[in-house]
């Protein structure tokens, strides 16, 4: 009876180290597909496109214009708004084409990842592979994923009434969703993989100030973003002429969030502060650790914490190039990616820090 009993047990150990593989790789495959739209949500607010679909319709917004008569009858919605009639004025239906795709594409792949989670998370729960312990963390990316698109539609909303762009409060409202999304499911990724418990008590003191410090420098580039900030110091290190530009706080407390000086000086020195930091946490591993996913995690961050360096400086030298700019807000995502992925490996270990 015990040996039967042992055979069960190992057998249902099995199973549910094959069930957390394919949840894994499911989940892996929806987070490259929402790093993925995080570029072209990048591509399409770089090429001022996000405001060519005036309308919102979930179901049947998945089919474009066909006929010329519809594309005709599209761009004749467009120039009732803001931008064509105080930007875009004189566009032809030929430039209209090329920035209505951009953000047909953005929508129909947020579309497309909807289904890629909620049909496999359906079949998994029917098949009872998903742990009693990880259903509700699925069930909230579902849920903030739904958000996420009402967010989407929100934001462009805010670029239909009365100014030809989207707030730039909205627009880094809807990146920092996305990017807590995919953050998530990287964690859920990492930890279901390898059999290790995905609650966030496990993350050490060190490993929240980094998460929390480089979510927090993708925002601040939403309002370079939304701002435009980016386009207004094409100098480094320098801003203009000084290093501290005129008119940092000259509005008050609200230039830290609609200041264009501010935005930048600000976003600036939270990288650099950043950079300083992952440095030091990436050193001190690779000197102190001998385990092998700890410092490879180290590895992963110097590498990407130099090319984001790099990407920002080239960014603002080029005065925000659109293949620039797209792969700096990737690079940002990636360096989140290598922190999370040195924070698995700490936490797999009971590693401790001290700085």
């Amino acid at each position: 009876m015990l040996g039967l009993g042992d055979n069960n047990m190992t057998t249902a150990t099995i199973d549910a180290q094959i069930h957390a593989r394919w949840i894994a790789l499911w989940l892996a495959v929806c987070a490259v597909t929402i790093l993925g739209m995080i570029l072209l949500g990048g591509v399409t607010r770089l090429t001022e496109s996000g405001l060519s679909m005036v309308d919102w319709r979930p179901i049947m917004g998945v089919i474009p214009p066909l006929t010329e008569a519809q594309w005709l009858t599209t761009f004749a919605e467009y120039q009732q708004y803001p931008e064509y009639q105080k930007i875009n004025q004189g566009m032809d239906l030929a430039g209209f084409k090329q920035i209505f795709w951009f953000e047909y594409l953005h929508r129909v792949l947020g579309r497309l990842i909807g289904l890629m989670y909620f049909v496999p998370l359906v079949i998994f729960a029917l098949r009872k592979m998903i742990a009693p312990q990880l259903l509700p963390t699925l069930i909230m990316l579902l849920i903030l994923g739904a958000a996420q698109g009402l967010l989407g539609w929100y934001m462009v909303k805010s670029g239909l009434v009365d100014r030809p762009s989207v707030s730039q409060y909205r627009l880094t409202a809807h990146l920092g969703v996305a990017v807590a999304i995919y953050a998530l499911m990287m964690w859920l990724v990492l930890r279901v993989s390898t059999g290790l418990s995905p609650a966030l008590r496990h993350i050490s003191g060190w490993g929240w100030v980094l998460v929390v410090g480089v979510y927090t420098l993708i925002l601040s580039g939403g309002f370079m973003a939304g701002t435009d900030a980016g386009f207004a110091y094409p100098t480094w290190p320098m801003m203009g002429e000084t290093f501290v530009p005129m008119g940092y706080y000259a509005e008050g407390w609200q230039a830290t969030f609609e200041g264009v000086a501010t935005i930048h000086f600000n976003h600036r020195m939270l990288a650099y502060a950043m950079a300083l930091l992952v440095l030091v946490l990436s050193v001190q591993s690779l000197r102190t650790s001998d385990h092998p996913g700890v410092r490879r995690g180290a590895w992963l961050m110097l590498v990407a914490l130099t090319f984001q360096v790099a990407l920002g400086i080239g960014t603002v030298l080029t005065q925000v190039a659109i293949p620039m700019a797209a792969t700096h807000q990737v690079g940002a995502v990636l360096l989140l990616t290598a922190v999370l992925y040195w924070i698995h490996a700490q936490t797999d270990q009971k590693l401790v820090l001290s700085v």
